[in-house]
């Protein structure tokens, strides 16, 4: 018989546990790393933000077509 898997933590605790790491454990190189890693997400996260976005207009035009 198979172990049940472990729950999955909820959307953004691992966001939320990034932010409140201790940060003066790490050194100058480690914390530049983190910077550009943090910056890759916040690129993906915007390019998923608009992609919705467009996804959201594109919806709103259509079904404002039967509605003039």
């Amino acid at each position: 018989m198979e172990e049940p898997a472990p729950p999955r933590a909820p959307r953004g605790a691992h966001l939320d546990m990034a932010t409140r790491e201790d940060l003066d454990a790490y050194g100058v190189e480690e914390l530049n790393a983190r910077i550009e890693r943090l910056q890759a997400e916040v690129e993906r996260t915007r390019a998923a933000l608009s992609r919705k976005q467009s996804g959201r207009q594109a919806a709103d035009a259509l079904f404002s077509l039967g509605q003039r």
